[in-house]
């Protein structure tokens, strides 16, 4: 439905979330129309308590549904590089892109606390309306719940998403084989890096940003190039290190890393050597680890290379006939130490 057609929507006199903005009655309407479907031009004209999706739309795309879902209570709220919005559609989006899906749709219930200046709730649905035009996805349907002062950090975010899957795609940990290459899309650790700058607690100076970032047109050029990628996967909360483990233990191979071949940026490796953190764990949201064949190696570099997202993207390691499950590291000095999956949390409320 066009906007010219579209029920007169109302404005907000409030300026902070109330107890009554969740309360199921006038106020929540209100909130929901001015800030929501204002935004998310997916909406219908009539709200119902779900979204109806055309089945044989669906169809023409593959044979196999994907769906995931995911919560969001990143701290600050605000970032460089983003917001939660952005986060929680481009996370959500990623999942999906990573099993070979082709993003479609997707709902989104927010957790508002009391208080929470509207100003900022817009301009967190504007960036998720934003974020979801260029990732070619729909906000299709959702939900709207409000908590007292100091129940949760302003908002908390939970969307779900719907894929399809084309009936010739194939990825899976499973298909890993020896001498598979590992590539990762470009730097690692800025995400994590940037979270932490900004919550202003060590006063680092940095213009570090956040690399969040939808990836699906990204992974379509990907397998276009390199038909017989094995498996991608988004390496977020645990970074790199934890994706790896989670490969190598599943196809019981051992996998070697470079570490002068693994992109990071100067002031990533800087602060990490400050706080003494391990870039390796770091969050990421804009990167992908790919597992290719030897042999489709430089043909997906290339690719990787010629999309905006995927400028510096490298080979970093392979994967070997050793001991299962054991992810190592070629130091830069010529030795070995051993990468093991994260035990805990580096850094909380990262997303």
């Amino acid at each position: 439905m066009s906007d010219t057609t579209r029920r007169q929507l109302p404005t907000l006199a409030a300026r902070a979330v109330t107890q009554a903005h969740g309360g199921g009655g006038k106020a929540m309407k209100d909130l929901i129309d001015d800030v929501f479907v204002r935004e998310f031009t997916a909406l219908p004209e009539v709200l119902e308590d779900q979204a109806r999706l055309e089945l044989a739309e669906l169809a023409c795309l593959g044979d196999r549904l994907a769906m995931t879902t995911d919560g969001f209570v990143v701290d600050p709220l605000f970032f460089p590089g983003g917001d939660i919005g952005k986060l929680a559609v481009c996370g959500t989006v990623n999942d999906l892109a990573v099993g070979g899906a082709h993003p479609r749709y997707l709902s989104c219930a927010v957790i508002l606390e009391e208080g929470l200046p509207i100003d900022d709730l817009r301009r967190i649905a504007r960036s998720m309306a934003t974020a979801a035009r260029e990732a070619g996805v729909e906000i299709v349907t959702g939900d709207t719940k409000v908590v007292e002062r100091g129940a949760c950090d302003g908002v908390f975010i939970t969307t779900t998403g719907i894929g399809v899957i084309p009936a010739e795609r194939k990825l899976g940990i499973e298909r890993i084989q020896a001498d598979d290459v590992i590539i990762v899309n470009g730097w690692l650790g800025d995400h994590g890096a940037a979270i932490l700058a900004a919550r202003g607690d060590l006063s680092l100076d940095t213009d570090l940003e956040s690399d969040c970032a939808s990836l699906n047109g990204l992974i379509e050029a990907l397998l276009a190039a390199a038909p017989e990628t094995r498996c991608l996967r988004d390496a977020t909360r645990g970074g790199v290190a934890t994706v790896l483990n989670e490969m190598a233990d599943a196809s019981r191979l051992a996998i070697e890393l470079d570490d002068l071949a693994l992109p990071l940026r100067k002031e990533v490796r800087g602060m990490c050597e400050i706080l003494g953190l391990d870039p390796l764990y770091l969050a990421n949201e804009g990167k992908l680890v790919a597992v290719v064949p030897a042999a489709q190696a430089e043909a997906a570099l290339v690719a990787l290379r010629g999309h905006p997202l995927g400028k510096e993207a490298a080979i970093i390691g392979q994967a070997l006939v050793g001991k299962p499950g054991r992810v190592t590291l070629r130091t830069g000095f010529g030795g070995q130490r051993i990468v093991d999956m994260l035990v805990g949390e580096q850094l909380p409320r990262i997303c």
